[in-house]
């Protein structure tokens, strides 16, 4: 099948995932392949019980059941994946922006390390991002240990960050307490990584910023949507 034909199928099938399962789906979805990645962007996603508790301040309540349910249809969504295109993927990772009524999912295949031959590696302003990650996670917890990123189409910024855990998480995460760590550094890091410099790094509007985190390993993903030029 052809990646296009691919990405549609793979769209129309989360779209109607989405409504099956939160009682509406998306208005539209993205879907963008480009190994080691795969990205499924969506937008006006937002339920109208969701929008009640929005509406009352109650984000966090509305996240920790959106995760809860996710934690249940991602091994449904990775099987599909394997059947429509062929995709093993390894991990994956999901956010949401619910003052946008936009999400995204964010799929890692097991090779990896097929960035730097598919030409990801390089893009305009990428030593700078960098330093403004490391800024931006040393406000929030620590600098990483490593970051790497990559351009994956014209609008689609991903980046890697490695070794960020302070012990006081990891503590949190031994005694059981990962989702409410995840609740609250979605908040924190969202917040800082909303007020920094990447629209001046990237000369381009962002519009949307995702993050989400693999503590057993120790690494998250950012992904940072931006207005094509």
């Amino acid at each position: 099948m052809e990646p296009k034909s691919t990405e549609a199928e793979i769209a129309s099938y989360v779209g109607k995932l989405l409504r099956d399962n939160f009682g509406k789906g998306p208005s539209s979805v993205y879907v963008s392949i480009m190994e080691p990645y795969i990205t499924i962007y969506f937008r006006d996603f937002l339920a109208p019980m969701e929008r009640v508790l929005v509406d009352q301040k109650e984000d966090m309540r509305v996240e920790e059941t959106r995760d809860l349910l996710m934690q249940g249809l991602l091994p449904e969504i990775k099987a599909s994946l394997r059947v429509m295109g062929n995709l093993e993927i390894e991990s994956f990772y999901h956010d949401w922006s619910l003052q946008n009524r936009t999400g995204m999912i964010l799929g890692v295949m097991k090779n990896v390390e097929n960035a730097e031959e598919n030409g990801l590696s390089e893009y305009h302003g990428k030593e700078r991002v960098h330093e403004e990650i490391v800024r931006v996670s040393k406000l929030a917890e620590k600098a990483p240990e490593g970051v790497d990123s990559c351009m994956l189409n014209e609008r689609t910024l991903v980046v890697l960050r490695d070794g960020i855990l302070v012990r006081i998480e990891k503590e949190l995460i031994r005694s059981g307490f990962e989702e409410e760590l995840k609740l609250t550094k979605r908040r924190l890091e969202k917040g800082l990584l909303h007020d920094n410099q990447f629209e001046s790094i990237l000369s381009t509007k962002v519009q949307d910023i995702f993050v989400d985190w693999d503590f057993n390993l120790d690494k998250s993903y950012i992904t940072i949507i931006i207005k094509p030029n």
